[in-house]
């Protein structure tokens, strides 16, 4: 067996002998953003020390867990902090819980993240809808043999974010009169934040934000068959857009500020899912 699809069953069935929760919908919380998770109608909750083999997140504010429960009727699964390709990990085991989570049930992924903002009008404390995505500059997830238990060896990226959920983002922006930058988010290995050349580098090639995380995931849901859809907080302007140093300090208290604003839109858009998901 294909060691990186052994590595994913082991915590699949070490999950189950833990709970049979059935998640319809899978959200990755950002930095900063985790707290979300304990404002669900909760049934369970599952540490990622808890579950063989799985790879643990090493960063400031990242909780590190499963909550399962209801956000209405839609039942979800949150995880409390993403694990980064930056920490040290394989990218498989970067994008394992979003295989994992798959596998759980979950037929729409949902990324969030801090990010940085690039476009023009943007400031801190904006909400980017992600409509697309440049994720060159990490490796894929999908490189080496195929797991055809997964997906296809040449999966189509070209509407990797949900055309429909998209229209779902901007009817619940506008019914809670949130305004709603949309763009293409690019994922950089980091942890180092980007230089201003970067930065122009990533303005030149198309990206409105850039982070260190979610483009791979993204990939790794696709490549499931996966409905994947995607919002940016943006916390601080990347560099070379203001004269401010970047600290990820910064980054959590520009999270805090918009959380509320961010748990509106959240909570709408799953809801608003129940129409597309078995519930």
């Amino acid at each position: 067996m294909n060691p990186v699809y052994e590595k994913l069953m082991k915590c699949y069935e070490s999950c189950r002998a833990k709970t049979d929760f059935k998640p319809r919908v899978a959200l990755v919380l950002g930095s900063g953003l985790g707290d979300y998770a304990e404002s669900i109608r909760v049934v369970d909750t599952l540490d990622y020390h808890d579950i063989e083999g799985f790879p643990v997140s090493t960063v400031p504010g990242h909780k590190g867990r499963f909550i399962f429960g209801y956000i209405g009727e839609v039942p979800v699964v949150c995880m409390q902090g993403r694990v980064h390709y930056y920490e040290g990990y394989d990218i498989t085991d970067v994008v394992l819980p979003t295989r994992l989570m798959k596998l759980m049930g979950a037929e729409i992924l949902f990324l969030t993240n801090a990010a940085g903002g690039i476009q023009l009008g943007m400031k801190s404390g904006s909400l980017m809808m992600i409509t697309g995505q440049i994720a060159c500059f990490v490796p894929s997830p999908l490189i080496g043999p195929n797991l055809d238990e997964l997906g296809e060896r040449f999966p189509d990226m070209s509407q990797i974010y949900d055309p429909e959920l998209q229209r779902i983002v901007r009817k619940a922006a506008a019914e809670l009169s949130i305004d709603l930058c949309e763009g293409t988010y690019l994922q950089l290995s980091g942890p180092q934040y980007e230089t201003p050349q970067e930065v122009a580098m990533c303005r030149t090639l198309g990206a409105d934000a850039v982070g260190m995380s979610t483009a791979c995931e993204a990939v790794a849901a696709k490549h499931m068959g996966m409905r994947v859809l995607g919002i940016s907080c943006v916390t601080n302007m990347a560099a070379g857009i203001q004269a401010v140093p970047l600290s990820h300090k910064e980054v959590q208290e520009a999270a805090d500020k918009v959380a509320p604003q961010f748990k509106e839109l959240v909570t709408e858009v799953i809801k608003k899912t129940a129409g597309i998901v078995s519930v």
